[in-house]
């Protein structure tokens, strides 16, 4: 598992194996998967001040993050 919080695994613990298994077998839900890996990477940074932003864009950030994380969701139900 990754240091960086709010991680897929974290996010959906129940569903681990689906998500496994979605990414082997949809291409679309495989990159939206690492469309949320990059951008919620992209958020730890600026979090942590290791790449600095200012808060709009933090918070732009953290709604396409939210989002990737509900059309995962709408996959997994």
């Amino acid at each position: 598992m990754s240091n960086t919080p709010n991680a897929l695994a974290e996010q959906f613990p129940e569903a681990v194996d689906n998500i496994t298994t979605l990414k082997e077998s949809d291409g679309h839900f495989a990159r939206l998967c690492q469309d949320y890996d990059a951008l919620n990477h992209k958020i730890h940074l600026a979090e942590s001040n290791v790449t600095p932003t200012d808060d709009f864009h933090l918070i732009e950030l953290r709604k396409q993050r939210l989002a990737l994380l509900d059309e995962i969701a709408t996959y997994l139900r």
